[in-house]
């Protein structure tokens, strides 16, 4: 079992930038993949970026060239870094930890993109 929490979040003008912060109870460097979703209301969670434990990266393409996910296992915390938001990045992002023994969530953090 793990704990994510994720902070980060927050409201940025159109064309700003935020980091997303995951922070993992456990060691990460064990965890099978971590990710970002995200969320709409009333619309499906959809993938926003995956890492493996061995550090292959997946990126959606709607995100491709403007966010990143990176990892620090040193603080067992997984990253998104969000650049050029626009207004339909306007959601809230889920951390996501995959393991042998489950799928975990975190409680979510909204970013509202807005003049």
């Amino acid at each position: 079992q793990v704990q994510l929490v994720e902070s980060g979040g927050g409201l940025v003008q159109p064309g700003g930038s935020l980091r997303l912060s995951c922070a993992a109870s456990k060691k990460i460097n064990i965890i099978n993949t971590m990710g970002w979703f995200r969320q709409a209301p009333g619309k499906q969670r959809e993938l926003v970026a995956t890492i493996t434990r061995f550090g292959a990266i997946n990126t959606a393409q709607i995100v491709r060239g403007r966010f990143t996910i990176s990892r620090d296992n040193a603080k067992n915390t997984v990253y998104l870094q969000m650049n050029g938001l626009n207004p339909e990045d306007t959601v809230v992002y889920f951390c996501n930890a995959l393991l042998d023994g489950g799928n975990y969530w975190g409680q979510g953090t909204q970013v509202t993109v807005s003049s």
